[in-house]
């Protein structure tokens, strides 16, 4: 019995070890720390922060209002609808067109997790079949990006997506931005959107 409440307590400070750094980009209760690009809907509902298609079924984003360079990022998303959507890291945007790295949500057999470069080379790698599996396209999914320098790692519900390492990534800066994809009829729900920012070099 000792022992087993030692390997509790142990197993407990690991927990609490691991959380330590991370803080909230996103409040549960409204836009604060975001800035919206284009037309479409993003808006806080039950602790959640949805983005949803609107009238003009453009592409549409919503920034942090600061930039994040060497991070891991946590984040949890449930698709509605055509769940068409994407997490950009070391972006920018003029007006609503992005620039920089996005790692992909999509519906099932879309590539989720891999990562595609906005108006330069598209596709970068995407996932195997295999790692197709690990969506739930109609439950909540736990995404977990590791930006390191000039190499990023992404991981869907506990399974490694894809790794990568590219010279231009690693020069690249800016914002992480949630996107709607354009064509209508869109809604997918975000929640528990956490960020470690990481020292790298002797810098962030």
């Amino acid at each position: 019995m000792k022992h087993l409440l030692l390997l509790t307590s142990f197993l407990l400070c690991i927990t609490i070890l691991q959380a330590q750094g991370y803080k909230k980009l996103f409040n549960g209760k409204d836009l604060t720390g975001w800035t919206p690009h284009g037309t479409e809907k993003w808006y806080v509902e039950d602790g959640n922060l949805i983005c949803e298609s609107g009238p003009d079924k453009q592409y549409g984003y919503l920034s942090t209002d600061k930039d994040y360079k060497n991070f891991i990022l946590t984040l949890q998303f449930k698709l509605e609808a055509n769940g068409n959507s994407g997490v950009f890291i070391r972006s920018g945007i003029e007006g609503t067109k992005i620039s920089g790295w996005q790692v992909e949500v999509a519906p099932p057999n879309k590539s989720s997790g891999g990562i595609y470069e906005s108006y330069g080379r598209g596709w970068l790698i995407k996932p195997d079949a295999e790692g197709e599996k690990a969506l739930k396209p109609n439950g909540r999914n736990k995404m977990r990006i590791e930006m390191i320098g000039d190499e990023i790692t992404t991981f869907l519900n506990g399974k490694q997506m894809v790794n990568l390492k590219d010279e231009k990534i690693g020069q690249g800066k800016g914002f992480i931005a949630l996107q709607i994809h354009d064509g209508g009829g869109i809604k997918v729900r975000w929640k528990k959107i956490r960020i470690k920012e990481l020292a790298v070099g002797g810098g962030q």
